[in-house]
């Protein structure tokens, strides 16, 4: 059994779901917890919150995290602790996990300081641990899409509307793109047979432009949207890298093959 932390948000209620036999929900206040064995998804969602509540990254990325741990010093705990493809910041593409991390964001580095923390932690106590960071997750059920979080849901929705849509960049940047049960997938496998005080990568390690993502789903829908180009606002670069896409070699050893296609997970989206 493995307790999960942030059991209500897009892919831990997805996670619960697809594998309910194996899971014991955290409440939103618990931080006992109930297993020996950890999945933590407790998190902020986008890097937007500097204008409007500066503290958030940091109380939840990392006051709680910390308040979690103080229940964890026990040797045979396994801490399964998921992380983001954002901590890696400007970076020699295809992301390898032993790559020097440069995050600019106020989300983005509170995430890499909670794995800093959580590295500290568990080498201090004998806790043992994994780091799981996450590509652009997509797919039907997440109710926090907007403009900051899961952008390209976001568009996909507005196509729908047949509602302009503007692309950064004339649509260039790249992005590594899964589906929520694919990466859930991948978790499950890393928590139950990945090597112990590793990190790993989750993605499709098959880059593809917004443009194309877009594009793709503009012709599905027969929309009469009209996709305009412009120039990324200036915290828009501050906060996210351009480009990226993760080295998913790790994860591959393990014997992880995806099962949906970025075709697939447009469609779903163009149909929800």
């Amino acid at each position: 059994m493995i307790s999960v932390y942030g059991a209500s948000g897009f892919v831990g209620d997805r996670f619960c779901n697809l594998y309910p036999q194996f899971i014991v929900r955290q409440g939103r206040e618990e931080r006992k917890p109930k297993t020996k064995n950890i999945l933590y998804l407790i998190s902020t969602i986008d890097n937007y919150n500097i204008h409007s509540n500066i503290t958030l990254d940091v109380e939840t990325n990392l006051k709680i995290l910390c308040e979690v741990l103080d229940f964890c010093r026990d040797s045979d705990i396994v801490f399964n602790f998921i992380s983001s493809w954002f901590v890696y910041g400007e970076t020699e593409l295809p992301a390898k996990e032993e790559y020097h991390c440069k995050p600019t964001g106020f989300y983005s580095i509170t995430k890499k300081a909670a794995e800093d923390l959580l590295i500290s932690f568990c080498r201090t106590y004998g806790v043992k641990y994994r780091i799981l960071r996450l590509c652009n997750v997509m797919g039907n059920g997440d109710g926090k899409v907007s403009a900051k979080k899961n952008a390209l849901s976001y568009m996909i929705n507005l196509l729908k509307k047949n509602e302009d849509v503007y692309l950064y960049d004339n649509g260039t940047p790249i992005r590594d793109v899964m589906h929520v049960d694919d990466v859930c997938r991948a978790i499950k496998l890393i928590c139950d047979e990945g090597n112990i005080n590793e990190i790993y990568n989750v993605g499709s390690g098959q880059p593809i432009s917004i443009g194309d993502i877009i594009g793709k789903a503009k012709e599905y829908l027969g929309s009469n949207s009209i996709i305009k180009y412009k120039e990324a606002p200036e915290f828009h670069k501050i906060v996210q890298a351009k480009d990226f896409c993760l080295d998913t070699s790790r994860l591959n050893q393990l014997g992880f093959k995806q099962s949906i296609s970025i075709d697939k997970i447009i469609e779903e989206l163009c149909i929800s």
